[in-house]
C-alpha cells in the first residue's frame, strides 16, 4: 500500500508509521487522517507486527496540530465530518489489539495532542511540547481531546489546560501522567522500539486482552470488572497460557505462539 502523507517502516516484528509532511509541521488534513485509518488497519492485520510506533517527520513536530488553512472555511455540516473523521480513526489507534507508541518528537499541539493521547502509551523527548490551544481560535477540540485528557490528567488539570489553551514541557507532561518517559531526541525512536520489544516476548492473547480492558474502563455500557473475569477464564484455554505456566515452572523463556 502506497502513502501520500505516511512513511511506512516495518522492521523486524515493529512497525515505525511516520507522518511526513515536516514542510507542514506534520499538520493533520484530511489526507492524513484517512491514511492514518488505513495504516492502523493494515498494521494490525499484519501476523508479524507486534507493536506499532507513531511519529512525526523531522525534529519540529510531532504533530503541531490540525490543518487550520484546510478547514478555515468549513460550516457546521464540514466541521462535523471532520471530527467524525478524526474520531473514527483515533479510535482505531486507541483500540488497536496491538500495543502502540506516540514517539513525540517536538510539538504535540490540538490534534497532535489529541493524536498521541489516542495512543496507549508515550515516549517524549526532552524538547517536546504538549497543549490543546484551540480555545484560541474560537473552538474546541475535535478529536477526542476534552475526554482523553481528563482520562490522562484529571479533571482540574484538564480543565485548566483545555480553558487556558497553554502548552507544557516535557518534564510537566511526565509529571502529570501525560507521559510514560522522556528521553533525549536522538534516542526517541530507540526507546519507543526497546519498549514495544520488551511487550512482543509476551503472549499476544494476554497482550489485546489487557489493551481491550483498558478501554472497557471508559465504557459506560460495559461492566469492566465481569469483563475481566471473562477475558481471564478465557485464556486458560490457550496454548499460550500453557507454555506460560510450563515455562515459569521450568524456568525457561516463554515462546508465545498467539493460539
Amino acid at each position: 500500500m502506497e502513502f501520500q502523507t505516511l512513511k511506512w517502516d516495518k522492521s523486524e516484528s515493529i512497525l515505525t508509521i511516520t507522518i511526513n509532511r515536516p514542510e507542514k509541521l506534520n499538520a493533520l488534513n484530511s489526507l492524513v487522517i484517512s491514511e492514518l485509518w488505513q495504516a492502523i488497519d493494515k498494521g494490525e492485520s499484519d501476523p508479524e507486527i507486534k507493536g506499532i510506533i507513531l511519529t512525526g517527520a523531522g525534529d519540529k513536530a510531532f504533530v503541531a496540530g490540525a490543518d487550520i488553512a484546510e478547514f478555515s472555511n468549513y460550516n457546521a455540516d464540514e466541521g462535523r465530518r471532520m471530527a467524525e473523521a478524526g474520531h473514527r480513526t483515533f479510535d482505531a489507534i486507541e483500540n488497536c489489539s496491538k500495543p502502540i507508541v506516540a514517539a513525540v518528537n517536538g510539538f504535540a499541539l490540538g490534534g497532535g495532542c489529541e493524536l498521541a493521547m489516542a495512543c496507549h502509551m508515550r515516549i517524549a523527548s526532552t524538547n517536546a511540547r504538549f497543549g490543546q490551544p484551540e480555545v484560541n481560535l474560537g473552538v474546541i477540540p475535535g478529536y477526542g481531546g476534552t475526554q482523553r485528557l481528563i482520562r490522562l490528567v484529571g479533571y482540574s488539570k484538564a480543565a485548566e489546560l483545555l480553558l487556558t489553551g497553554d502548552s507544557i514541557k516535557a518534564v510537566e507532561a511526565e509529571r502529570l501522567g501525560l507521559v510514560n518517559h522522556i528521553v533525549e531526541p536522538e534516542e526517541l525512536l530507540n526507546a519507543s522500539r526497546t519498549l514495544l520489544l520488551k511487550i512482543a516476548d509476551k503472549s499476544p492473547l494476554a497482550v489485546a486482552r489487557i489493551l481491550q480492558l483498558l478501554v472497557d474502563y471508559y465504557n459506560k455500557e460495559k461492566d469492566a470488572f465481569a469483563e475481566e473475569i471473562t477475558q481471564f477464564s478465557d485464556l486458560f484455554n490457550t496454548s499460550d497460557f500453557q507454555e506460560g505456566v510450563e515455562a515459569f515452572l521450568q524456568k525457561r523463556k516463554a515462546q508465545f505462539t498467539g493460539k
